[in-house]
């Protein structure tokens, strides 16, 4: 989740906006730095992170080092390490060596004393302190929020860097392409202080200067941005739950006062997970087991530690962002943000540009959600329900110069949460065939875990699967921001019919009902078509409202 839904959820509840204009986003170096695989990057793949870091809250600063171990893929001595400003290197160092390195914008380029030979593993360690960017209006604004427990009055600490990236904090490959197999977090906080990070607490160390060390471990691959500081005076409680691949450890860091509340709230995991397994798969991390910490920001998806700030309450914050009562029966944040450890943290993009394969998955997972707990019909209406905050003004995969804009760090447009997820709801009507649907979803877990992927592979995968070509509808939601419109008309005894406002070669099938006529599926494409009228009362047409198209009765005789 990112800062994109607080904007598509702030459109639900403002007045109507007049257009934006569609202007192309400018991208400089920095931003190819940061979101490009460029030479510096390409020849060395991340293995491990060894991060130490310790946390200051009297003058919100941090400092520490990272052990960054690297595979080499062909001879290099250029090496690219990022850390955003303000935060500043004070030495990189391999083989006990100190090295040279110079600035660019938020990227360190290092120089390395000789090319290591191709297939050797290396260690480079990073040494680094400064004051991270703050959050100020929003958790996505900096990688740090400085908050206060208000009972206690101590410091509530929690990182959230989901589209900054993690080199907002602590220095690493920025890159969403390139994942490490496995991660140390060590983390030191005064005392009295807890630190909740991703994975299974390993070691906690008590210092002499009145600090704790919480050593963490993940022992699977992990994003960058979902490596994660929890610290504040938290409570825990912990649970089991019987799983596809065995027993599944549950445990809940909620802050001590609100104990009572996270045991009440918290008994919702249990059916989510066990809903997500039976259409997703097997929850992805049994080794480092699932946990929930409470944040002072909303939420976020930080794998195996899922961050949670809904306030102990239904829906999004009391809210129900569908308006049909249904997102009022759950809680957002539980439901959403897990549902990013198998969309986005298992099956993750390789180019910040496809992050709608993590956000519209995840925003659909919550309409499975509903049709698990409620019915099918349930969860079609929450999603429908949720078209009330789709813009449809920019593409949900950004674009320059009609190519999809990879290497640059570029985002996506809100719509990559409601609208993609009302993309997929229409596929699976499309479909008609919800065995087939579970398999494919259940499927692009198995195939594209554990690794970073293209969204066109992605896309390629669902066409494949489900024995139908759905690229030009892939084409339509993602890459165009018009939504396709079904025109027709009566008369003569004949309905004509066509789309307008489509890609070229849109064909996509559509359920009418036409009154006396029953249901049907037409095929319509951006020719007109005419179809015989069987009864006289063949004078009204309604769409299946499941496929998320527009309609118009274009009155009069239609001309080529």
């Amino acid at each position: 989740m990112n800062r994109h839904l607080f904007a598509a959820l702030a459109m639900i509840s403002a007045a109507p906006l007049c257009a934006a204009a569609q202007n192309t986003p400018r991208y400089d170096r920095a931003d190819s730095l940061r979101g490009g695989n460029g030479p510096a990057r390409a020849w060395w793949d991340a293995v491990f992170y060894d991060l130490h870091v310790r946390v200051n809250p009297a003058d919100s600063s941090i400092q520490g080092w990272n052990g960054i171990t690297y595979r080499v893929l062909q001879p290099s001595r250029e090496m690219q390490i990022d850390l955003q400003v303000p935060l500043v290197i004070d030495s990189i160092v391999q083989d006990r060596r100190r090295l040279a390195f110079r600035r660019d914008s938020n990227a360190f380029f290092v120089t390395l004393p000789s090319a290591p030979r191709a297939g050797e593993v290396k260690t480079i360690t990073v040494w680094y302190h400064g004051k991270p960017r703050p959050a100020v209006r929003a958790p996505w604004d900096g990688g740090y929020s400085w908050a206060r427990d208000s009972t206690t009055g101590s410091p509530w600490i929690a990182t959230s860097n989901e589209g900054l990236g993690a080199s907002v904090w602590w220095p690493n490959k920025d890159l969403e392409g390139d994942e490490p197999d496995s991660q140390r977090i060590a983390i030191t906080v005064p005392d009295p202080l807890i630190n909740v990070s991703n994975g299974r607490l390993r070691n906690t160390i008590r210092n002499n200067d009145g600090t704790t060390t919480y050593e963490w471990f993940v022992s699977s691959p992990i994003n960058n941005y979902n490596v994660a500081v929890n610290a504040a005076r938290y409570a825990h409680f912990s649970d089991t739950m019987q799983g596809e691949r065995g027993v599944l450890t549950l445990d809940f860091y909620p802050l001590e006062a609100n104990l009572a509340a996270a045991r009440r709230q918290f008994t919702q995991a249990k059916p989510m997970l066990r809903c997500f397994e039976s259409w997703f798969g097997p929850y992805p991390w049994y080794e480092d087991g699932y946990k929930m910490v409470e944040t002072p920001h909303l939420g976020m998806e930080h794998q195996s530690a899922i961050a949670y700030g809904n306030w102990y309450l239904q829906g999004y914050r009391g809210r129900d962002l569908s308006g049909t009562g249904l997102g009022l029966m759950w809680d957002y944040i539980i439901i959403h943000e897990a549902a990013h450890e198998w969309w986005g943290n298992n099956v993750s993009a390789a180019d910040h540009a496809d992050m709608w394969i993590h956000e519209s998955f995840g925003y659909y997972a919550e309409a499975i959600y509903v049709e698990c707990t409620q019915s099918r019909t349930a969860g079609a209406a929450y999603i429908i329900g949720s078209r009330r905050g789709i813009q449809n003004r920019q593409p949900i995969v950004p674009q320059i110069d009609g190519r999809i804009a990879y290497g640059v760090n570029a985002r996506g447009s809100g719509d990559m949460y409601p609208k993609g997820g009302n993309m997929l709801h229409t596929i699976r009507t499309v479909l008609n065939d919800d065995a087939r649907w579970r398999h494919i979803l259940r499927g692009i877990q198995q195939t594209f875990g554990r690794r970073t992927s293209a969204g066109q592979d992605v896309r390629e995968y669902m066409s494949r699967e489900a024995g139908i070509d759905l690229s030009r509808i892939f084409q339509q939601y993602l890459d165009n921001p018009q939504l396709p419109e079904f025109q027709y008309r009566f008369g003569d005894g004949r309905l004509e019919y066509r789309w307008a406002s489509v890609v070229p070669g849109f064909d996509m099938p559509l359920d009418v009902q036409i009154a006396g006529m029953g249901s049907m599926r037409l095929r319509p494409t951006e020719s007109w078509q005419s179809l015989p009228t069987t009864s006289p009362r063949a004078t009204a047409l309604l769409v299946d409202e499941n496929y998320y198209v527009t309609s118009r009765d274009m009155g009069g005789a239609p001309r080529n």
